[in-house]
């Protein structure tokens, strides 16, 4: 990337809407912009917001917008930069844009503005990828756990780590310098105590991963249960529109359908399966063992009972074998309960939406008590790239921690003990490649 070229992009989604917001970016910002306007850009102030209108090249009238000029440094890039607002047709922005590009700028790739801004000093790279979380949240918990990482929650936590181990480091380093001065700053079991403690919190750190995982991909629920229990019935009330063909025939769902629902800001993607049972039909027997792969891959399964009839023998089983950990049991039709049926876990009639809230009050529940950690903002990992990172940074503190209980040489601590800093540097933008650069911003939409 060519930090002197301006670039430019539309920075909303396509589509019509009420307004579209153009941003430039670079040393020629204001010359280019100043081109495309009926105003003198050289003359007015910074960060100020003017009412204007843009012309073509020949300097006829294309539409009234307002312009937020931004010097260098007080801009999100660093540079100067000019944001246009025009009225949000697809057509009226892409022209004000083919204009500016005409006047001189250059398209923007994906994320490259997010990246000058790194590049630049405004924010850490960190600080930077938690822009990406916020756009692609798909719950509120994902987006909570983004705006920590915006608010430098995690860089701040790195920044300590190295912080207490630069200060390991340089006491390791006198004692190797200056071993007859006899120096004690500490013990060295003192030492290895402040040592431990970094590894255990970076340890606890790394084991946030699995909820950060989690956070940033839609919850997994599994409609399981016999056939012609009302899972397919459940689904379109959960759904509130027809997904799933719903007959009196036994089996009539042979394969896994999907559908998306949220609720209160979080996001399920509800899995409705073959019903379950003995059959000798081969492509209900396939139906059924995708109905058990999707009982094992999702995150929470609403078992459905039917309570017009009894249980069978197999049914009892299956409510033995499932993880009661991260499974709701549901009896259905409970406008037809069978009275030598005791009803089990959460009573509803999806044929006639009854117990529907309920049920998705309990849904919200159980997802919020998974998401509870966040609540008590801790720090979440929530990016592959930060969990790699702090693994290896702990295999370095862990080898450093060897050395000097089998004192195999001070020297070999500091240099673990350094290699651990660098490797945790990482995650806040500092040693890394172009390479990684490019892989991260590239995920970016064009105009971020």
């Amino acid at each position: 990337m060519s930090e002197k070229k301006t670039i430019t992009a539309i920075a909303t989604p396509p589509g019509d809407g009420g307004v579209s917001i153009i941003r430039i970016s670079g040393p020629a910002a204001v010359e280019i912009a100043n081109e495309v306007v009926l105003l003198d850009l050289f003359s007015s102030e910074s960060h100020k917001v003017y009412f204007t209108k843009v012309l073509d090249d020949q300097m006829d009238f294309l539409d009234e917008v307002l312009l937020f000029k931004m010097l260098a440094p007080r801009s999100f890039t660093g540079e100067n930069v000019v944001e246009i607002h025009c009225h949000g047709g697809q057509l009226i922005t892409k022209k004000i844009l083919k204009r500016i590009l005409e006047a001189g700028a250059h398209p923007a790739l994906p994320g490259e503005f997010t990246q000058r801004a790194f590049l630049n000093g405004k924010i850490d790279l960190s600080k930077a990828e938690s822009i990406q979380l916020m756009i692609h949240a798909k719950n509120e918990a994902a987006l909570k756990a983004a705006k920590h990482q915006l608010e430098g929650r995690l860089s701040l936590k790195i920044i300590q780590f190295q912080e207490e181990l630069f200060y390991l480091a340089a006491i390791l380093e006198a004692w190797i310098d200056y071993p007859e001065e006899g120096l004690e700053f500490m013990s060295m079991d003192e030492y290895l105590q402040r040592l431990d403690l970094v590894i255990s919190e970076l340890t606890n750190l790394k084991r946030t991963f699995d909820t950060g995982q989690k956070l940033n991909t839609s919850t997994k629920l599994c409609l399981l249960g016999a056939p012609n229990v009302g899972k397919s019935s459940l689904l379109n009330a959960l759904m509130q529109k027809d997904r799933a063909i719903v007959t009196p025939i036994a089996g009539t769902t042979r394969d896994v359908i999907e559908g998306e629902i949220i609720l209160e800001g979080h996001h399920f993607t509800l899995l409705d399966t073959a019903g379950i049972r003995h059959t000798e039909e081969v492509v209900e027997q396939e139906g059924i063992r995708r109905s058990f792969e999707a009982k094992e891959q999702s995150d929470l399964i609403f078992l459905l009972l039917d309570g017009s009839r009894p249980l069978t023998e197999f049914e009892e089983g299956l409510l033995d074998s499932v993880d009661q950990e991260k499974t709701i049991v549901i009896t259905n039709k409970k406008d037809l309960l069978h009275p030598s049926n005791p009803s089990h876990g959460t009573l509803i009639s999806a044929k006639n939406l009854d117990g529907i809230e309920e049920l998705k009050k309990i849904l919200i529940h159980w997802i919020e008590k998974q998401h509870h950690t966040l609540s008590k903002d801790e720090v979440i990992l929530v990016q592959q790239r930060h969990f790699e990172a702090i693994e290896k940074g702990l295999d370095y503190l862990l080898a450093a921690k060897k050395a000097l209980q089998e004192e195999l040489g001070g020297e070999l601590a500091v240099m673990d003990l350094k290699s651990g800093i660098h490797a945790l540097s990482e995650i806040i933008g500092r040693n890394v490649t172009e390479e990684v650069l490019s892989q991260i911003f590239n995920h970016f939409c064009v105009g971020k």
